[in-house]
């Protein structure tokens, strides 16, 4: 019996995520404007408050699916500049943007992103990563353990003063990750876009001035 109400809960809850989303105005927009989804908005409005974008720039976005971010990375770094997208899931392909697929902790995809970039020095790397948040305890965790690899890449690639957007999501492990940030980084800021749905404990922070070590 316990089983049977357990589904019915997930089916419920399931309808309630759907409708939701259906309903979402971002979601709407995103569909309107030609965006793969509703992130788009949030990499946009972190790039309008900071200016992260310059035509020329070689760009990676990590954890790329479905495309949005790539999207935006593309269209503001121009034909003179590289947008790199690695996921492990497949993404359909975009204009101007390189994709990988394949888990980046993996050496053969890892070289794969240094053989693409072919030198180029890397001014940015960009990370909207995130397990399925149920709200289990065992989400946070999974959730710092893609932003850890993130930063593990950033760090490996990055150009002296180049620059590193992650999601985070607030708890466990979140202050000593953000003290980590830091001390490769002369600058840390924290963002949480209106795109952000109010409830999640999401955000997102840029770190600017990469030291070179």
């Amino acid at each position: 019996m316990s089983v049977r109400i357990h589904n019915n809960k997930l089916s419920k809850s399931s309808k309630d995520w759907m409708r939701e989303h259906l309903e979402d105005s971002y979601v709407q927009k995103a569909q309107k404007d030609g965006y793969r989804s509703r992130a788009a908005y949030k990499l946009l409005e972190v790039n309008q408050k900071d200016k992260l974008f310059k035509a020329g720039m070689t760009v990676v976005d990590l954890g790329s699916a479905p495309g949005s971010w790539s999207q935006i990375a593309a269209q503001l770094v121009g034909t003179n500049g590289m947008v790199l997208a690695s996921d492990i899931l497949p993404m359909d392909a975009l204009p101007n943007v390189h994709f990988i697929q394949g888990d980046f902790r993996e050496d053969d995809v890892f070289n794969k992103l240094l053989d693409t970039l072919n030198g180029r020095p890397v001014d940015l790397v960009i990370s909207d990563m995130a397990p399925n948040i149920g709200g289990n305890a065992s989400d946070q965790p999974r959730a710092m353990y893609l932003c850890e690899l993130a930063l593990d890449f950033a760090l490996r690639v990055l150009k002296p003063n180049g620059q590193f957007l992650v999601k985070v999501f607030q708890g466990e492990g979140y202050e000593e990750y953000r003290k980590t940030i830091m001390d490769n980084f002369t600058v840390l800021k924290s963002r949480k876009p209106d795109a952000s749905r109010a409830r999640s404990r999401e955000v997102y922070l840029l770190a600017t001035g990469f030291k070179v070590k």
